[in-house]
């Protein structure tokens, strides 16, 4: 067969493949109902449409993530048979709904990913397929058989073809899949077992994070029925590097997952203000919770030095000693604050009765209490009506919220830190928030809890208010209506029975019927419930989160199913942990797996040298990845004394080079070098998209570009340093004030 016959089979099948996506493409939920079925079972007519439906949901997802290119490969096994490998599984439209194109996760599809001529796994043959929408442009063809003497001439004789035109091609500003050059390393890790927590450590440019993207496509492949009603999260470093991800599951045909930053895991607050790397380090350390839990006992207070009620024209004392009986007997109970203060208001309000059953009901002669159980009673709900009990009750135990417990903590820490550490954190009441504050909102929220009375009480009273609506309209809808039953015989009156509406249907269940469904999916939900326990959670950039941010993610995983991706090499944040073991320790000890990834297929070998001699200078043991391609191009410095125009003419020689350029340089640098250059703002979160961005080291975390200019470098510690370096792909260059050493 020639090798045009080859693609021309191949756009055969491409063809028909896309008239069956066009069918479920316009296909509604009814249609595929009533397309199936026939001469079924009900349970099997049901299964098929479940099949359908979940079909078409994922197929228009990734049809509307990608540009075609649905199916990207072919495996020919030696015994005969063949299949085409695909981002999602399509079915036929025959009864069997026998499997067109399978799903990379497919375990048939494994071979795909992992044979080699060592081991070929039964395969004769593997086949990339390079597509333009839906037309067939290339074809290259790995030989499993050596014994196999027939030849297509579309064969590669490395296998690398495929890879290293994805590496060398241009970036769009979007991280894309790498569902067709998946290598056998990373296979591994994107199909470990779904249990306990996964570590996978990796320097730049070795894929952990598409690893970790890919993995959670593949987890809501393998054990869907649990992880789509309990959702899949996914932690990353900032909100540039979430849009920068955000395509490639849907291009995968999963949307079931919630990308958030650690300053939006707190419903109703997101992170806007920015804190001190000083404040920073503080507000992340683990004795936080400590330090909070102090504030929030500080708040069930003692009298100063005793609180007087009046009540029916008497003045009754509450002192220290008194209170401090009812505040320890309801820390006992230990509750969160909030839910303790009804034991605590039980306890002051038996105290106050006490008090006045003495003075009233004490006979003055032998002592004894002449009052009855019907009278305490009467006096425990006279109190409890009486406003100044319940000012005496809020002075002492305050109903509190996360905000206000910490903005008030952090206007005057005097006295639960160090005064070096009040100093950093201190600021006056504000309603912004950091980042580094969501952990501590999200710590006060477990200390304080919730009184759940005032949320029953707001809920009974909106269905009684539904229920009395529903009352009206079924008055007003059948006042005059009766309905006839007959159980006999035709005409005879005996056999009739009248009834109205309200033995038909009463308003109770009539408001249900009306009551509006919860129709968001499970990451919606998730999002909105602080206490969601998610299915799995992935963390990018692990090694940058603060002891109390991990607090924090572990209160949503209580089992433990995470996936965590990081390189210690890299943390930068003051509160950054870097060690897998001491993150971890308190919370599975050493009950984790821990993998490595070696290989570097993003930076060429000529800049990753330059980033490992300056690590290896503060870290002399330190081994990077190992890059798998050379580009030939060299690092280049300019020093100037017109860094804005010496950056300005870099970026004029760079931009019209295909693909992104990013100009990394400290913050307080953006404003001017953005006034020299076109179409590019300052303080804004960059849009990845456009040709040239702005960032300053952090923001750049997790990111590639075709070309990067890194503006003074000497101003970066080696982390930073290290982490700019290593964003490009093919060009890095280097603007700084004073003369080239």
């Amino acid at each position: 067969m020639s090798n045009s016959d080859e693609i021309h089979g191949e756009q055969e099948f491409i063809d028909g493949l896309y008239a069956r996506v066009d069918a479920l493409r316009g296909a509604t939920e009814d249609s595929v109902t009533d397309a199936l079925g026939q001469g079924n079972t009900p349970m099997q007519a049901r299964l098929e449409r479940d099949i359908l439906v979940a079909e078409r949901s994922g197929l228009l997802a990734a049809l509307n993530a990608v540009d075609g290119s649905l199916c990207f490969g072919r495996i020919d096994l030696t015994s005969g048979v063949s299949h085409h490998i695909g981002r999602i599984g399509i079915r036929s439209d025959d009864a069997d709904l026998t499997p067109i194109l399978i799903d990379w996760r497919a375990d048939v599809a494994r071979p795909f990913y992992l044979a080699t001529g060592h081991t070929p796994m039964d395969l004769r043959r593997r086949r990339h397929l390079t597509t333009d929408g839906r037309r067939v442009t290339a074809l290259h063809d790995e030989i499993l058989d050596l014994g196999d003497a027939t030849r297509t001439g579309h064969e590669d004789p490395t296998g690398d073809a495929v890879l290293l035109a994805a590496l060398n091609s241009a970036r769009t500003g979007r991280m894309s899949d790498i569902v067709q050059t998946i290598q056998a390393e990373q296979d591994e890790i994107i199909r470990a077992p779904h249990r306990g927590v996964l570590v996978v450590e990796g320097g730049p440019g070795t894929g952990k994070t598409a690893v970790a993207l890919h993995r959670a496509a593949y987890l809501l492949y393998e054990h869907r029925e649990l992880l789509a009603k309990r959702a899949v999260l996914i932690v990353g470093p900032n909100p540039a590097f979430l849009g920068y991800i955000g395509e490639v599951l849907p291009s995968l045909g999963e949307t079931g997952v919630l990308l958030a930053t650690v300053g939006e895991l707190f419903p109703g607050v997101k992170a806007t203000a920015t804190d001190s790397r000083a404040a920073a380090a503080v507000k992340g350390r683990a004795d936080m919770a400590d330090v909070l839990a102090a504030v929030v006992r500080d708040w069930q207070s003692l009298p100063d030095p005793v609180i007087a009620i009046e009540h029916d024209r008497e003045i009754l004392m509450l002192d220290d000693g008194l209170v401090r009986v009812a505040r320890d007997r309801t820390r006992e109970a230990r509750l969160p604050h909030n839910a303790a203060r009804e034991h605590f208001e039980g306890h002051i309000l038996n105290t106050l009765t006490e008090m006045v059953a003495e003075r009233i009901g004490t006979d003055p002669f032998d002592g004894t209490n002449l009052l009855d159980p019907s009278d305490i009673t009467q006096i425990r709900d006279e109190l409890a009506e009486n406003p100044e009990v319940w000012a005496a009750i809020d002075q002492l135990w305050p109903r509190l919220t996360p905000q206000y417990l910490l903005a008030d903590f952090l206007a005057d820490p005097v006295g639960y830190v160090s005064d070096d550490d009040a100093d950093a954190i201190r600021r006056p009441v504000t309603r912004e928030w950091t980042v580094a504050d969501v952990p501590l909102l999200d710590e006060a929220a477990e200390l304080l809890g919730r009184d759940d009375r005032v949320r029953v009480a707001r809920a009974q009273r909106e269905r009684e208010e539904q229920v009395s609506f529903a009352q009206g309209v079924l008055d007003v809808s059948f006042a005059s209506r009766t309905f006839e039953f007959e159980d006999k015989e035709e005409g005879d009156p005996e056999g009739s029975e009248v009834l109205s509406a309200h033995d038909i249907i009463d308003a109770e269940r009539f408001a249900e019927r009306h009551e509006e469904s919860d129709h968001r999916s499970a990451a919606e939900r998730a999002a909105a419930d602080r206490t969601w326990a998610f299915g799995h959670i992935i963390v990018d950039e692990a090694q940058e989160l603060s002891s109390m941010a991990w607090r924090l993610l572990m209160r949503r995983s209580p089992t433990r199913s995470m996936t965590l991706v990081g390189d210690p090499a890299q943390t930068a944040e003051a509160a950054g942990v870097g060690s897998w073991s001491e993150i971890l320790a308190p919370y599975v000890a050493d009950r984790f797996d821990h993998t490595r990834l070696g290989v570097n297929y993003r930076t060429p070998a000529e800049i990753m040298d330059l980033a490992a001699a300056v690590v290896r200078a503060e870290n002399p043991d330190f081994e990077p990845p190992s890059s798998v391609r050379s580009t030939g191009v060299r690092p280049w410095v300019r020093a100037t004394d017109d860094l804005p125009g010496a950056v300005a003419k870099a970026v004029g020689e760079l931009a019209p080079v295909e693909g992104r350029l990013a100009v990394i340089a400290p913050r307080d640098l953006h404003r001017r070098l953005a006034a020299r250059l076109d179409g590019v703002t300052a303080g804004a979160e960059p849009d990845l998209t456009r040709g040239i961005v702005l960032l300053d080291p952090r923001q750049a975390k997790g990111l590639e570009f075709d070309s990067v200019l890194v503006v003074e470098p000497g101003r970066y510690g080696t982390s930073d340093l290290y982490v700019a370096l290593t964003r490009a792909t093919q060009r890095l260059g280097f603007c700084t004030r004073g003369r080239c050493r």
